[in-house]
């Protein structure tokens, strides 16, 4: 499971049984998340939880380096059996932009920052997928 945090919204991604490909799951508001992760995991198995780690061009930390890591904190005092890996996230709302200005939605739907969230979630859960079968 991916996350794409920010201090409105959290972009939730998931993957299939075999981490075969990323899908993104909704976006969820930070006060809720944790609630919405106990329900979620009822039903749904959990192996590990990837957070999207804001940078600056440079690779030192962006200014919401400091949210990311409070939100790192909070998953693991809540959910201390699933470890938590970083990967950097410099230009995923960028490409989710893009992409979702390639497939053919309406502008308003192309101007939903929630769907940018989602999408910025999938690539961020992709991208770890990725690099772990290198």
């Amino acid at each position: 499971m991916a996350f794409d945090y920010g201090t409105k919204r959290i972009g939730i991604a998931v993957t299939d049984p075999l981490q075969i490909i990323a899908t993104g799951l909704e976006t969820v508001h930070p006060k809720d998340i944790i609630e919405y992760l106990k329900k979620y995991m009822l039903a749904e198995p959990v192996e590990m939880f990837i957070v999207g780690e804001p940078r600056q061009m440079d690779g030192s930390e962006s200014q919401s380096a400091a949210h990311v890591r409070g939100f790192i904190t909070i998953l693991k005092k809540n959910f201390p059996q699933i470890p938590v890996e970083t990967i950097d996230e410099r230009f995923t709302s960028k490409m989710a932009s893009a992409t979702i200005a390639q497939s053919g939605f309406k502008k308003s739907d192309r101007q939903n920052k929630e769907r940018v969230d989602t999408i910025s979630a999938t690539i961020i859960l992709q991208s770890h997928m990725e690099r772990r079968s290198l």
